[in-house]
């Protein structure tokens, strides 16, 4: 890993702050004023809930079109009604008819694509297997998202300026993405490695789409939202997860100086908003951010503490590593038996 991890950050020597002028306390409204989407066409999975009806409504106040693909449509229109210029669609990342199905109502409404947010994610989760055999959070975090962005391809394309976000997390530092065994066949089920590598499996997506889409306009981003407080994201995890990271005491409560120093839902949104939209990303992709920044490499040089969520920072050099990503593009048409042509 040493030697590929030298080699990616020479090859992407963007991958590296901005200076962007936003930090950890930004919300979504503040990296996005003064932006217009007036006209733009954006879809966000998971939109209707935590960070990504955060990410929904503010896009809708800056005056574009948005979509919710949901599982639960019931919750999605509940959550969404009020939120100018949003519509459900029923969309399942684990079934691959589903996907089809939403991706050709899209097409066929001959519409282009400016901005697609691959917001959805399960987390933490026990062991649970799509129709096909695949692990849960491989197949919800990254392959769902890698079918729904092949067959909306077209429409991408067609936009001429489009991007595609990847809600990652800090989580793609627990696990690399394992080649050998990515659906714990042959090792036993951890949880949390299953998170970890569909987060590095994000990263890794963001950075061979760009390198295919940057020729038709399409830029592809991967980042971490930061440690939010309010998601629903966690709550199928075991409590013991949290107390093993000092975050929770032992009757299960947060304690009161970790829950001060989580970022709020509107603070949450602020990264993926600013990938979708920032003009201080034109003509770059393929990196990896955090709040509201290109993030930093990091080479084992960064201390981390759960305790202390703004140290839950840097991307690991596997998880933004060009053979690593092509390599998990050929796997991953193997496994959806999509052939995901970019031309």
């Amino acid at each position: 890993m040493e030697h590929s991890a030298t080699t990616t950050v020479q090859s992407n020597h963007y991958q590296r702050p901005l200076g962007s002028g936003f930090d950890a306390f930004s919300t979504a409204e503040e990296v996005i004023r003064g932006i217009n989407l007036t006209g733009k066409t954006i879809i966000v999975t998971g939109g209707y809930a935590g960070i990504g009806l955060e990410t929904v409504r503010v896009f809708a106040e800056a005056g574009a079109h948005i979509i919710v693909p949901a599982r639960d449509l019931a919750k999605a229109a509940r959550n969404v009604s009020g939120i100018a210029n949003t519509t459900v669609e029923s969309l399942d990342l684990m079934d691959p008819a589903s996907i089809d199905s939403f991706a050709r109502k899209f097409l066929q409404s001959g519409r282009s694509l400016d901005i697609l947010v691959n917001n959805a994610g399960i987390m933490w989760v026990p062991l649970q297997r799509d129709a096909r055999g695949f692990e849960s959070q491989l197949s919800t975090n990254h392959l769902g998202h890698f079918q729904l962005t092949a067959r909306l391809w077209p429409a991408l394309k067609q936009s001429g300026h489009a991007r595609v976000i990847s809600v990652s997390s800090f989580g793609h530092h627990i696990a690399p993405f394992d080649f050998e065994d990515p659906n714990f066949e042959n090792r036993e089920y951890e949880t949390l490695a299953g998170y970890g590598q569909s987060k590095t499996a994000n990263n890794l997506f963001a950075v061979e789409l760009d390198r295919r889409g940057k020729a038709f306009g399409v830029r592809a981003f991967a980042l971490h939202p930061g440690s939010v407080n309010g998601t629903d994201l966690g709550r199928v995890a075991p409590m013991e997860l949290f107390q093993q990271m000092g975050t929770h005491d032992a009757d299960g409560n947060i304690y009161p100086e970790v829950a001060q120093k989580l970022k709020t839902i509107p603070q949450g949104a602020a990264t993926t908003v600013w990938c979708a939209t920032s003009p201080q990303l034109e003509n770059l992709g393929g990196l990896y951010c955090e709040n509201a920044d290109v993030s930093e490499v990091d080479h084992c040089d960064i201390e981390h503490r759960y305790d202390q969520p703004l140290t839950l920072r840097g991307v690991k050099p596997y998880s933004i590593d060009p053979e690593n990503a092509r390599r998990l593009w050929a796997l991953s048409e193997q496994m959806t038996g999509i052939t995901f042509e970019t031309n």
